[in-house]
């Protein structure tokens, strides 16, 4: 695909997306969770950081599979679908790899380590890249209906 066909998702239709995946991931999440552990699990007295495995499959193992899995076979979140972007490879516009995938999810973490900067730069960057996107080589357009 060549860059002059690709529409780059800017920054609001970006957030608007990850609103919707966080309000669907804790719809899932929420539940098991409390039916897990109680509603004590909401209370940082009384389960300190991580209140047990299934806390740690719950919260980040499930939704780090689900998120790169999307990425990978769908070339998008649900949120992203919602909004009609996808996440394609900078170079080629074709599907992520798997290691690009693992790679775009740990990069979120750079993103956000300096107080969101590497999430802003969206607005900022002519390519609307995140840090996550640029370290992990990826672009997120919005699709096209031919």
């Amino acid at each position: 695909m060549q860059e002059q066909d690709m529409e780059y998702a800017g920054f609001w239709v970006r957030v608007v997306a990850t609103l919707i995946d966080t309000i669907l991931i804790m719809v899932i999440t929420f539940p098991l969770l409390v039916s897990i552990y109680g509603w004590e699990y909401f209370d940082p007295d009384q389960t300190g950081m991580i209140a047990g495995p299934a806390d740690v499959l719950i919260s980040w193992v499930l939704p780090t599979v689900a998120v790169v899995l999307f990425w990978m076979y769908r070339q998008a979140t649900p949120g992203k679908m919602a909004m009609s972007l996808r996440i394609v490879d900078a170079d080629t516009g074709m599907s992520l790899t798997f290691g690009q995938s693992i790679g775009r999810y740990l990069a979120y973490f750079v993103s956000t380590l300096p107080l969101g900067l590497g999430l802003v730069w969206v607005a900022f960057d002519k390519r609307k890249q995140a840090w996550h996107d640029k370290l992990a080589g990826t672009v997120v357009i919005r699709s096209r209906k031919n």
